[in-house]
Parts: C-alpha cells; structure tokens; sequence
C-alpha cells in the first residue's frame, strides 16, 4: 500500500512516504505499552488535561496552515478545511473540560453495602480511520482516549499522510508523552497483526463496510473490544408542511458539502407528494447553480473528489443506477477536467430493485424518493441496510418528534442536517456500526467500568 500526497483538483503527485516496517511497529508497541504501564496512564487524570487544552490551541492558532493541507491533499473546500480544524480544537477542550466529571465514581445502591463503579483505562487502542475528515476522525479517538489513560497507535488512510503525520507532530508538540499517539504508515495485515497482539485491548475503525468487518473481525476473533463507525445511506425527508425553502439550501449543503463524501451525508431524499414537484424544481435549480474548482478558491462551491478512484467508483454506480431503470433527472458524469471532478447529480424513479437503493454513494449524487404519508416515509426510511443519521423537515415539530423516534438510525436531526458536536453522541446501527463517539458515551467505549462493594 503506497502512502502518497496527491492533489486531487489536478492529480499531481506531491510526495511519497514510506511504509513503517514490522520492527518499527514492535518499537510503536513496546512504548504505548510501557506508557500505559506508567504513572502517566494510571494516575492522576489532571496530569493529562492540560495536553488537549494545549492541543487546542495549537489547532487554532494553526488554523489555516492545517486547513490548507487537508484541501490540497482531499480536496475538502478551504472553509470547510477550516471548519474542520475548529471542531477539533472544540473537541480537545470538551474532554479537557469534561472528562474528569465523566470518569467520576458513579455509586450505586445495593442491600450489600457500599458500592461504586471506577473508570479506569484498559490500555493500548488500534485506530483505522479514513480520509474523508482527516484530522477530525483521529481527534475523534485521541481525546477521550488519552483524557482516559489509553495510548493510541492509528493507521490513517493511505492518501493522507501529510495529515496523519501533521496531527501526531501536533500532539506531540502540546506534550503528549512517547506512545500517547503513534502513527504508522502501515498495511491491512500488519493493522490485523497489531490487533492480534495482546498488548493491544481495542480497535477503533471508521470506515468502509468491508474494513469494519475484517477489523472487528480480528478484534472479535482475540476477545478485543471494538467501535465501528461505517456507511451510511441517510435519509433527508421533507414533509407537506415543512419550510420549502430552508428544506431546499439545507438540503443542497447536507448532499454537497465535502463533495458529498460524508458518512452522514443526506443521500436519499424522501419528499411527501404534495410538494415533490416544487422541491425538485427548485432543488434542481440550486444544483445548476454550483461552482466546480480549486478548492482553495474561495468562490468555488464543490471540489473534487477525494482520488481517481472514488471517481471511477462514483461514475460506475451512477451508470449501474441507470441502466437498471434509475431516471438521470440532472447531471451524471465526469465534470470535463483534470481533477477528480463529479458533476452535481440527481436520480429519479429508483426501484427496490435497483442496486441503487441500498447503496452509499460516496459523492455528489442525490437520490429522491415521493411518498404518499409518514407511515411510507418511515418504511422507505427504514428500509435500508444502514442506520446512521437522518434529517426530517416540518413545522410541526410534535409530528417531527414522532416519526424521529421510528425512523431506525442511531441520530436524527429536525430541521438541520445530520451533523455533529463534541458533546452529542455520534454513531449508529445496522451495518452503519456500534458504539458511540464524542460526547460522556464515547470515553466510556474503552474504559474498564470496575465494580467495588464493602459490605457493610
């Protein structure tokens, strides 16, 4: 696996890097493992606080710097480049702020006496994440992991290196000691082997359906806790009473924004018939309206994709979805030029049948749907191999609440876009995965929650 730099607005090589060997991967071990052997990781939560505080500032007085390297080598648009930097730095304070509280003894009442439960680390954490959010994904994991105890060895995908070794410069550079955060530039079978070793006690992966299963797989196979964070297919249903308008701009940026590769990406749009032929118009509209080109631009309102080969994977199911019945209503192909350029798209009349209906497309391309009531939107909503987030759109918020609690995903948002905070819960079910991140429920995914009574 080549670990390589490449500009996906006009695919030139940047630079190379190469791969850790398994002798550096022993040396990575030896240290995470003696960190978590430490009074660093055993002791006193205070001692590692201040770190991510530090990080934090770190991340924004670096802002733009850090956001340009995450748009020349994925291609994200510079302002969302810069968003992105912003959370992390949110992200690191929340824990700062937060984690002593949230691994606080928790007592509990029992005819046995006095009884309590302690939080305590469980030691060295594999992490496989993706390219798509390259520094937030590893913050994701890296600070409630090291506000807990927990030293975190990750494999970042293989186009973002220079991400991958910026953020651990980063974290060293806010004085994490040795083995807190060690990235490797490494294979699937040395990441299978990492696991497999019993110095190593967990696995983190976001990801693609395939690499989540081999991961927890492996995890599985050796008796190891694992989180999943994979794909997802997430609706955005628009009801006959909801404000047309905003449905529509939130709409275009829940589809669009990263160039639409997010995992909670809006992708199928169910919309109530009374209003279907007035959202498409005026959605369609909005799509005609975009600006491909170089990221960095700050007019520029989509950018490419991540490689050449999530083009042709995009191209490829768009072609598949309209040869088995799927109506191209807008766009559709390759945008004429040297970058990994993806029309804006929209699909019509996609039958159960149709591959199209269960699949994730990683890219700009909009599926829509019309239904009749909430019960089909519900049914078509749930119908569906994933369950990660999903948005709905109406006045009525009470009738909002309500189809919310049905539809089977692990967030729904009303009136807004599937997004994300440092202190909401992030993940979801099905074969979007398990576990949570962020938030009181994502430090306690790799904590040991230990049992102690005195009998009185």
């Amino acid at each position: 696996m080549a670990y390589q730099t490449v500009n996906p607005f006009n695919n030139q090589l940047i630079k190379e890097y190469a791969n850790h060997s398994d002798a550096d991967i022993e040396v990575a071990l030896r240290k995470a493992d003696a960190l978590y052997h430490s009074s660093w990781s055993k002791g006193d939560i205070e001692q590692r606080l201040p770190i991510l505080y530090r990080l934090a500032d770190l991340l924004e007085n670096q802002q733009e710097e850090l956001a340009k390297i995450a748009s020349r080598e994925m291609g994200k648009l510079i302002e969302q480049s810069r968003s992105e930097v912003k959370i992390c730095a949110q992200i690191a304070r929340y824990y700062a702020d937060n984690a002593k509280q949230f691994l606080a003894p928790v007592k509990y009442e029992t005819e046995l006496g006095e009884a309590w439960v302690e939080h305590h680390p469980i030691g060295v954490i594999m992490a496989v994440e993706p390219w798509n959010f390259p520094y937030y994904q590893l913050m994701r994991v890296l600070a409630p992991n090291l506000a807990a105890g927990n030293p975190v060895i990750c494999k970042h995908a293989s186009i973002v290196p220079q991400c991958a070794e910026t953020f651990a410069q980063l974290v060293r550079e806010a004085g994490a000691p040795e083995g807190a955060w060690t990235n490797l530039f490494i294979s699937s079978d040395q990441v299978s082997a990492i696991i497999a070793d019993p110095r190593v006690q967990g696995t983190a992966l976001t990801g693609s359906e395939k690499a989540g299963s081999a991961v927890a797989a492996q995890a599985a196979k050796h008796i190891k806790k694992s989180t999943l964070e994979l794909g997802g297919n997430d609706v955005f249903i628009v009801l006959d009473d909801a404000d047309l308008e905003k449905a529509v701009e939130t709409g275009v940026q829940a589809r669009l924004a990263n160039a639409g590769q997010v995992c909670t990406a809006a992708k199928r749009f169910i919309i109530h018939q009374d209003i279907a032929d007035q959202f498409l118009r005026k959605f369609t509209d909005a799509f005609k309206q975009v600006k491909l080109g170089d990221p960095l631009d700050e007019s520029t309102t989509l950018g490419p994709l991540s490689s050449k080969e999530a083009l042709d994977t995009l191209s490829q199911q768009v072609s598949e979805a309209v040869q088995n019945g799927a109506k191209l209503h807008f766009g559709g192909k390759p945008a004429n030029s040297e970058g990994n350029f993806f029309e804006p798209t929209i699909l019509t009349h996609i039958t159960r049948d149709n591959p199209a209906y269960f699949e994730e497309f990683f890219g700009p391309v909009a599926q829509i749907y019309v239904v009749n009531n909430d019960d089909e939107a519900v049914r078509l909503a749930n119908d569906s191999h994933y369950g990660l987030g999903g948005a709905i759109f109406s006045r009525n918020i009470q009738r909002a609440k309500q189809m919310a609690s049905r539809i089977e995903t692990g967030m729904v948002y009303i009136n807004w876009l599937t997004d994300t905070a440092a202190e909401l819960p992030f993940g979801g079910v099905k074969r979007s995965g398990f576990g949570r991140e962020l938030s009181d429920l994502g430090i306690k995914e790799f904590v040991n929650q230990k049992l102690v009574v005195v009998r009185q």
